[in-house]
């Protein structure tokens, strides 16, 4: 007893000693240490002192078809043995890299011509920029360059995504944006509506200000707008009726590419495959990560459009080989893991079971915490949802940022043996667990995270 005592504090110890954990404030992490996570099965994970938890969500919003899965981990180790690695460079590839871009391009919600591969979310966002860069050089038209993103939007961290991300602590003490970027506000009635505005009227209003952003710029310098179908990070913003159909008649009329960041959202987590096709967008370039693994391993893909991919075809004259990729592009490992995990979600019909599990938590999330005069709006689409917190529902005010209520409810959640997180930019609290996840789980989390919330208002209401 006295020796695993002394390993789990060894661990700590170590952990504080050599790790940068990212998203995390570094002084408080040097003096409390982190919660360690050893072990992951279904929708649960168990830490280094033995506690068990119901993961709310998925990891960063990912592990869809839950921790664990044997099918996924020996596809992975079959791979391993028979080819571990090798580069795509130079026109050299993989077999199943190759069938998993066939199942990719074919699947596709909208018609694509090609997929390229990366590693992450941020760096698939990253080509795409590039990509819409070299199309407009090759067209002809330098100066089209500005990438318009959206406050509150999440698209990475690299140098350049950490500025389409539209989070102000994204931002904070990185230089960033880089000078090409703009933002345009989130599609969120909670905060962004005039009062008595209809769906339809508020896109056309956030369409009018995209409009009079292209303009006053100047169209010839604008060369694409990025969105995630539902804005994941900032905070579970679903977009209003008619807001992409608004937004891509402004992108046609002035020749604006359009990217469809579905690095959350696609793969089945809004109860449809993509997001593409629940919103009706129409995107040139489509940007997928996390769900096409379940993340078992690392791997995204920048699907690409025939009208961007003949573009960059004519490149090769002008520039030679095109010069962009990675190491890992096209990793076979990856590739075994995304074509085992697509076909566990297909088999089992995992995506209409997010649909499912999906109406039955927002249902829950609707009976414990809409009346709660510290929620102002729970909101979710498929299984993704959000329960925003402020400080007085009428009028609407937020809690003062130094309160930090969010983190304290997710924090107050563990005690009762839940993961939920809190997102930056609004006191909101996020759900997105596993498509497996069951009734009974998903009341587990429901209630945990209630009484959560409880324990946090009575200390605020003693203070």
């Amino acid at each position: 007893m006295h020796e695993e005592g002394t390993l789990l504090q060894s661990l700590d110890d170590l952990d504080r000693r050599y790790v940068l954990h990212p998203f995390t404030a570094i002084r408080d992490h040097l003096e409390s240490g982190p919660l360690m996570i050893v072990e992951g099965k279904g929708c649960r994970l168990v830490d280094s002192a033995g506690r068990s938890y119901l993961d709310a969500m998925a990891g960063l919003w990912c592990v869809n078809v839950g921790y664990g899965n044997t099918e996924i981990a020996e596809a992975i180790a079959a791979q391993s043995k028979r080819l571990s690695y090798y580069h795509s460079f130079s026109s050299m590839g993989n077999d199943v890299s190759t069938r998993l871009a066939e199942r990719l391009v074919t699947t596709a919600p909208v018609p694509m011509s090609k997929v390229f591969f990366g590693n992450s979310g941020s760096d698939a966002n990253d080509t795409e920029i590039k990509l819409v860069w070299y199309y407009n050089n090759v067209l002809g038209r330098p100066e089209k360059k500005k990438i318009v993103s959206r406050r509150r939007g999440y698209h990475g961290v690299s140098a350049l995504t950490a500025g389409l991300t539209g989070l102000d602590n994204v931002h904070a003490g990185f230089d960033a944006p880089m000078p090409m970027i703009r933002h345009v506000r989130a599609p969120q009635r909670l905060w962004e509506a005039e009062p008595q505005m209809t769906d339809e009227e508020f896109s056309a209003s956030l369409a009018r200000e995209l409009e009079e952003l292209i303009v006053s710029e100047g169209p010839e310098t604008v060369a694409a707008f990025i969105a995630e179908p539902v804005q994941a990070a900032g905070g579970v913003i679903i977009p209003p009726a008619g807001y992409f159909q608004a937004i891509t008649e402004v992108l046609h009329r002035y020749d604006v590419l359009l990217i469809a960041d579905e690095v959350v959202c696609g793969f089945g987590r809004l109860g449809r495959w993509f997001g593409t096709e629940r919103f009706g967008i129409e995107p040139d370039l489509i940007t997928v990560a996390k769900g096409i693994t379940s993340a078992y391993v690392p791997l995204s893909a920048s699907y690409i459009s025939a009208r961007v991919f003949d573009v960059l075809a004519e490149g090769g004259e002008r520039f030679g080989p095109i010069g962009h990729g990675y190491t890992y592009s096209a990793h076979p490992l990856a590739a075994a893991a995304a074509l085992a995990n697509l076909g566990i979600v297909e088999r089992d019909g995992l995506v209409d079971q997010a649909a499912k599990r999906g109406a039955y938590m927002l249902e829950r999330l609707r009976e414990r915490f809409e009346d709660h005069p510290y929620v102002a709006e729970v909101r979710g689409e498929g299984l993704i949802a959000a329960v925003e917190l402020v400080a007085s529902r009428d009028p609407l005010r937020r809690f003062d940022p130094a309160l930090k209520m969010g983190a304290r409810v997710a924090r107050a959640s563990l005690g009762h043996g839940v993961i939920t997180r809190a997102l930056p930019e609004a006191d909101t609290i996020a759900f997105s667990p596993p498509f497996i996840v069951t009734e009974s789980e998903i009341d587990q989390m429901v209630e945990g995270t209630g009484a959560a919330l409880e324990e946090v208002a009575a200390d605020l209401a003693r203070s």
